[in-house]
């Protein structure tokens, strides 16, 4: 860290991983008490009311879908924030640019789906849930494997291989869970293919909290000015998001 204080910033990705995850489990365990599905440790389906533990069913009837609505749509805004802050951060060192806007459109539509899986529970509209959840996993996916190639890429504080090559395994990983969630839930084996989906959302939120890594060598400021000329100057500016030592504003 070159003796230099980390950014404040650098709490926003983990704030997100922690907050979502949290809220994802607090879901899982109100639907569980209200025996609305099957705890994730049952060793096979009796049959009932109860479910098979995948996350839009924990959250498809209220109180819990309540909760599950409120935390996606949280998770959007902060997964957005991230989005735009990723590619300010980028902006200045890539020099084909066409990565660096196709992560930041990815990331952009992969919230859009968090929204819509969110607010549109499963038995409310289900068409309109499964687009948002292929959205979310679809583009999600795609986001991972292009922030790790961006990160091998411009290897930001020669911490390119220290931190993308996690992240590689993660994208692995999460395209592997993806392939298995498909596969399972085609042939029917519920109990396993919510397992594999929850897997594939942790590591999903574990993938975004990696951006503490890069974020805290990074700060941002909003500047308002009453001025035009002045406020041209702030987009360049701000595309080249201030970093300790040379890059600071």
């Amino acid at each position: 860290m070159d003796g230099k204080k980390c950014s404040v910033w650098m709490f926003l990705p983990l704030v997100f991983t922690l907050f979502t995850s949290a809220g994802l489990w607090i879901v899982y365990f109100i639907a569980v008490e209200d025996d609305k599905i099957f705890p994730l440790n049952s060793a096979e389906r009796k049959p009932g009311v109860k479910h098979a533990p995948y996350i839009s069913i924990a959250g498809d009837q209220p109180p819990a879908s309540c909760v599950f609505s409120q935390v996606m749509n949280m998770a959007a805004f902060l997964a957005l924030v991230v989005a735009v802050l990723r590619f300010i951060q980028l902006k200045p060192k890539v020099l084909n640019p066409w990565l660096n806007i196709s992560g930041l459109v990815a990331l952009c539509l992969s919230s859009f789906g968090m929204t819509l899986l969110g607010n549109f529970q499963l038995t409310n509209d289900e068409e309109i849930h499964n687009v948002g959840t292929s959205l979310t996993f679809g583009f999600g996916t795609l986001t991972c494997w292009i922030q790790a190639a961006l990160t091998l890429k411009v290897n930001i504080k020669n911490e390119g291989r220290k931190v993308g090559i996690p992240r590689v395994i993660l994208s692995a990983l999460i395209t592997l869970c993806v392939v298995l969630y498909f596969i399972l839930m085609a042939q029917g084996i519920h109990m396993y293919a919510a397992r594999v989906q929850w897997g594939l959302v942790m590591c999903f939120l574990s993938y975004f909290g990696t951006f503490a890594v890069e974020f805290r060598h990074y700060r941002y400021e909003i500047v308002c000015s009453e001025h035009q000329e002045n406020f041209l100057s702030f987009s360049e500016s701000l595309s080249e998001a201030s970093e300790y030592q040379t890059d600071q504003v």
